[in-house]
């Protein structure tokens, strides 16, 4: 008798602890279903080289403020050649398609700097800052920015109210399309403009 329930107890205890496993093995295995793609972190170089590049564009931004074409250009070769610097196929480690389309941006970003440096006239110049703006806001939200916060900043009046965008390290408002010596304006539209956004580490 002693020995039936002991076979009893024993066949109860495993099929309990058989379904205790299956149990937590159907959980594990629906939680790692269920999981977003986990975007990998990029690797310090990645991040210095996107760092010392942008510093350059925000260097370019200043010469603008001041109506400083040699400096605009001293600055705008910097980010060039410091474009260059930055590990883009490290990208290939999160997702193809985030590669794909930081690439494309990263490309226009290029062009459009390179567009700068042939211009002569000041008014063009600030045409290409905003190109060149325009697809750094897209390829920074692309490839899960993990720097200093940045601020995406608008001025509506720039280019005879078409309006313009740029990036800044600071939420104040220094205007690189009007500036300090705008014809019309003078300085007073220094300050003109909003903050739309925000870009900060992921």
């Amino acid at each position: 008798m002693k020995k039936a329930i002991l076979i009893i107890v024993l066949g109860l205890t495993a099929f309990i602890g058989y379904k205790w496993y299956d149990s937590n093995k159907s959980k594990e295995e629906s939680s790692q279903k269920q999981q977003p793609l986990v975007v990998m972190k990029h690797s310090s170089a990645f991040n210095e080289a996107v760092s010392n590049a942008m510093e350059a564009y925000f260097d370019m931004n200043a010469a603008f403020v001041e109506a400083d074409t040699f400096k605009v250009k001293e600055n705008c070769q910097k980010f060039i050649k410091l474009l260059d610097s930055i590990p883009l196929t490290e990208l290939k480690e999160d997702t193809t398609s985030i590669f794909a389309i930081a690439e494309a941006t990263f490309s226009n970003i290029k062009v459009n700097a390179q567009s700068l440096m042939q211009q002569t006239d000041i008014l063009e110049m600030r045409k290409d800052l905003g190109m060149v703006s325009e697809n750094l806001y897209p390829f920074f939200k692309t490839i899960h920015y993990s720097g200093e916060k940045m601020y995406w900043q608008n001025c509506p009046m720039a280019f005879e109210d078409a309006g313009a965008n740029w990036l800044s390290k600071t939420r104040e408002i220094v205007n690189p399309y009007l500036g300090k010596h705008h014809p019309q304006y003078r300085g007073s539209m220094l300050h003109c403009g909003e903050v739309k956004d925000s870009i900060r580490a992921q």
